[in-house]
């Protein structure tokens, strides 16, 4: 399907998912860690700027491998590791059905201009295919369908700062990167889209806002969130938004990657 209210080269968006489609790290992931060490009788507790600062590392498994590494002195336990991460998992899905996870202001909006416009749109995140079904049955019901191709960590061999969940998307839809854009909220998603050669637009999570914006030179456009009509945002690093809203229109006037 041509897209109708986007004129140029704009076919496609690609959104990651833990920070950009809601707040999960800190008010999912992170509690459901928590959950996790409790039900293993174990004293650990991630308060939020110990978990910010555990999210330079890519991927909750290899997350929880290092943090287990540095307070047992060597290579954990498979069968620990094993453990607390199926346990984690469980947890981030009962908060997720519970409703402790909300989207983020404008991300249904946009999902939903998108779809009528005729673009394609995709998921690309580092999380596992059971944490992304989670999120976007509870959270995206009536509009999941429009996110038919989803990669997560379960197809790539490398996760984010490497491009290769985003060279893979690409190759699925068809698409050059010149005709997509990514969304994004950290450091290492933006790393990730820009070696695959796509504009990217970082809208900043409760998370990533701790970071200097100077870390964010790369990004096409850099944003504190997407905005509502009663909640527009700020552009930090970009072209200026009109009205506070980042629409399909915004998002087509996006320098390339230099």
């Amino acid at each position: 399907m041509q897209a109708r209210d986007v004129k140029g080269s704009l076919r496609a968006l690609l959104w990651d998912v833990d920070g950009t489609l809601a707040e999960t790290e800190l008010d999912g992931h992170r509690i459901a860690f928590n959950r996790a060490f409790a039900q293993q009788g174990l004293p650990w507790q991630w308060d939020r700027s110990t978990y910010i600062e555990l999210l330079a590392i890519s991927g909750g498994r290899e997350r929880l491998r290092w943090f287990l590494q540095r307070q047992q002195g060597g290579e954990p336990e498979a069968s620990l590791l094993d453990a607390l991460h199926q346990a984690k998992q469980a947890h981030y899905r009962e908060l997720v059905v519970a409703g402790e996870v909300q989207l983020r202001p404008g991300v249904r909006r946009l999902i939903k201009a998108a779809a009528a416009a005729g673009l394609q749109q995709a998921i690309v995140t580092t999380s596992g295919r059971e944490a992304v079904a989670a999120l976007l049955e509870n959270q995206l019901r009536d509009q999941s369908r429009l996110l038919p191709l989803r990669i997560s960590a379960d197809d790539v061999g490398a996760k984010k700062p490497d491009p290769e969940a985003y060279v893979l998307a690409l190759q699925r839809l068809g698409l050059d990167p010149g005709q997509a854009v990514a969304l994004e909220d950290s450091q290492a998603g933006l790393a990730a889209a820009t070696a695959a050669g796509l504009r990217c637009l970082v809208t900043l999570s409760t998370a990533s806002s701790q970071d200097s914006a100077s870390l964010f030179r790369a990004a096409s456009s850099l944003t504190d969130g997407l905005g509502e009509p009663t909640a527009p945002i700020r552009v930090l690093r970009g072209p200026a938004c009109a009205g506070g809203l980042i629409t399909l229109s915004y998002l087509e006037q996006l320098p390339p990657v230099p």
